[in-house]
């Protein structure tokens, strides 16, 4: 049994007790459920965005990996490839880290329609990506480019509309939120 400040005595999880409004009748997730996937999305990415992911870096892997998959490329045309894998990474690294964001803003603010949270998980991912190549900027062996912001913002949108069109599709009751209290 735990005591809450509202005087109840109940079987709470602590997370019940810090709560401002304990007759509230849905339950809010804890912040670090909600944000601690987006903290570690923002860890891997400073890990990435250091020398050691830059392309003299990923040459050797990322060709073993191509060529184990598709065949032997030629010099001539592997660093086009290169290139590609490197940008594709960026796209879908982006898209993943967009929809972290999203969760959590529809975990922490659940009264925002999908649209509202789907603009902020685009503003905070576009806003790390920002910085993100800011930071490769002042790098020796990486370079900064304003281009891979906006590859990187359109992975975040891709991957927004795709969850949106999946959960209109598959599960059209998450896209449903509750109305505000002062609109009821």
């Amino acid at each position: 049994m735990v005591v809450c400040h509202s005087g109840r005595k109940a079987r709470l999880e602590r997370s019940d007790c810090l709560d401002s409004n304990p007759d509230r009748s849905q339950k809010q997730p804890s912040w670090w459920k909600a944000w601690l996937p987006v903290l570690i999305g923002v860890a891997l990415i400073a890990c990435s965005s250091s020398d050691l992911f830059s392309s003299k870096e990923t040459n050797a892997p990322f060709r073993w990996l191509y060529e184990s998959l598709f065949g032997l490329v030629p010099n001539a045309q592997w660093g086009m490839v290169h290139f590609y894998i490197r940008k594709t990474c960026h796209f879908v690294g982006y898209g993943v880290f967009g929809l972290l964001w999203l969760r959590a803003w529809r975990m922490t603010i659940p009264r925002f329609h999908y649209l509202q949270d789907a603009l902020l998980a685009l503003l905070g991912a576009g806003l790390v990506a920002s910085l993100d190549e800011l930071h490769q900027a002042f790098l020796p062996l990486r370079t900064g480019s304003p281009w891979d912001v906006l590859l990187d913002c359109s992975g975040v949108a891709f991957a927004e509309i795709l969850a949106f069109l999946v959960l209109r599709v598959f599960r059209p009751e998450r896209l449903q939120r509750p109305l505000a209290a002062s609109a009821r």
